[in-house]
């Protein structure tokens, strides 16, 4: 193997033994060289050797056998067929989930429940011990304590950070076309208060992410579906024909790593989706907020890197990498930028003066994208170890999504599995799932459910997972 400067040694060499199980050069069963022969062949320390393979072993990928060595346990072949890709039926909807939400939130954090529910990184995966060492740094950098307002467009050392994590998907804002919210689901809420009044109709990809729908019902919006491929995101052509029938006002997409379904549009499609919003005139409102949590290489772009005309509508947050409880999101929302300080102005006059503070601070010293790296490679991990139990534990015929990003897997059940009721026997047994039914305005994912891969696996997440596998073939037998 040739190795370059970039990744650590063992990293490349793993990838060098992953790349080879994956083209089935090295097939299910077979026996890797001993450490010692992998560190001769290649060049290496027995200590690089070693940490290749765990990488390989904690991926789920290899695995070793006493007093015998390492063999290879998994390739990507195995996994299941891909989630179908459902059509959306052209209609405008009023919308109404309000009730199957709160009875899923009602314990959606209930102790001692092996939870597949909650789409947040684990504890242990954030710098909890840095983070606080920045709240303390904030308190004493402030002058007042950190007791008074804030600006109402935010921290200013926190939107010049943001600005700076712009970069990273190849935009320039300035710190003033940043404002700060609390979270992402409030920018996206204040963004659509902007651009929309009671009544007007949104385009939504279908399935998304339930709060979106929330917020939209609470502004008094109807919302029209458009239906979504499970890797390559929104379908442009049916956005086009929506357009063409409705008086579409604005659009909500998830183009990152879509929630539930994991999809990433192309960046040629985002380039699309822009003209064509732009060539209707049509804001597009951006949920960016996996965009950072990606696999492979390389951060895709975002849609507002291809905006000119300020219509598109950019919001993210720091939940889903960093802070969870702190609620830090944002919105660089273009040329409504003043409505949308106005709309937060009245909704909340400012955010909390502390966290944005402790934020900045952690942004500016912290080392965020060391951090991030190693959050990714957790994620990646994690996922493949949920994927594997999916398969051995769940009915031949489940499909799942093949995320690239983010801590979500969407997996589609037999037709004739109702994942209302299966969350109802679920949790009985202390386990927490959510339902596809709350993604839609329409009744195409009652055989569907998300599981958060969020947490690193262990014995619960396996048992979790078996348990699930033997609810799903019991309500098959009955």
């Amino acid at each position: 193997m040739k190795f370059n400067g970039g990744d650590h040694l063992y990293m490349q060499v793993a990838e060098g033994l992953e790349k080879m199980i994956s083209e089935e050069v090295l097939l299910i069963g077979d026996k890797l060289p001993s450490v010692r022969v992998l560190s001769e062949e290649n060049g290496i320390s027995m200590g690089t050797a070693f940490q290749a393979y765990y990488h390989l072993e904690a991926k789920g990928l290899i695995e070793s056998r006493p007093k015998s060595g390492y063999y290879v346990r998994f390739n990507h072949k195995r996994f299941p067929a891909l989630p179908k890709m459902i059509p959306t039926d052209a209609l405008s909807h009023e919308v109404s989930v309000k009730e199957m939400i709160n009875s899923i939130y009602g314990d959606i954090s209930a102790a001692g429940v092996i939870n597949f529910a909650l789409a947040v990184p684990d504890a242990s995966l954030l710098p909890v011990a840095k983070i606080n060492k920045s709240v303390m740094q904030a308190l004493r950098n402030s002058k007042d304590h950190c007791i008074n307002y804030e600006q109402t467009q935010g921290n200013f050392e926190l939107r010049k950070q943001i600005a700076k994590l712009s970069f990273n998907w190849g935009g320039k804002v300035k710190p003033d076309e940043v404002v700060i919210t609390s979270g992402c689901l409030q920018a996206i809420t204040m963004c659509l208060k902007a651009v929309t009044k009671y009544g007007d109709t949104v385009a939504v990809e279908c399935p998304t992410y339930f709060g979106i729908y929330q917020a939209i019902e609470n502004i008094g919006l109807k919302v029209v579906e458009i239906t979504s491929d499970p890797l390559k995101g929104a379908d442009l052509d049916c956005l086009e024909k929506t357009i063409k029938k409705f008086p579409v006002k604005a659009c909500v997409f998830i183009p990152n790593y879509n929630n539930p379904m994991g999809s990433c549009m192309p960046d040629e499609n985002k380039k699309k989706l822009v003209s064509i919003i732009t060539r209707h005139n049509i804001p597009l409102i951006e949920d960016d907020i996996y965009g950072e949590m990606y696999f492979g290489k390389n951060r895709p772009r975002t849609c507002k890197y291809y905006d000119t005309k300020g219509l598109v509508m950019h919001c993210s947050s720091l939940t889903k990498s960093l802070a969870p409880g702190y609620r830090i999101g944002w919105a660089i929302p273009g040329k409504f930028i003043d409505e949308v300080k106005q709309t937060k102005r009245i909704q909340n006059i400012s955010c909390p003066t502390i966290t944005q503070a402790a934020m900045a601070h952690f942004l500016q010293n912290g080392r965020y994208e060391y951090h991030l790296k190693n959050l990714r490679k957790a994620l990646h991990t994690q996922g493949l170890r949920y994927m594997q139990a999916v398969i051995d534990h769940f009915p031949a015929d489940t499909k799942v999504s093949r995320p690239q990003g983010g801590f979500i897997l969407w997996v589609e059940l037999n037709k004739k599995i109702n994942t209302f009721q299966l969350r109802t026997e679920a949790m009985k047994h202390k386990i927490s799932i959510v339902p596809g039914r709350i993604f839609s305005v329409s009744t195409n994912y009652t055989n569907c459910i998300r599981i958060s891969f969020g947490k690193p696996f262990s014995e619960d997440s396996e048992y979790g997972l078996m348990m699930l596998g033997k609810l799903i073939k019991k309500m098959l037998q009955s």
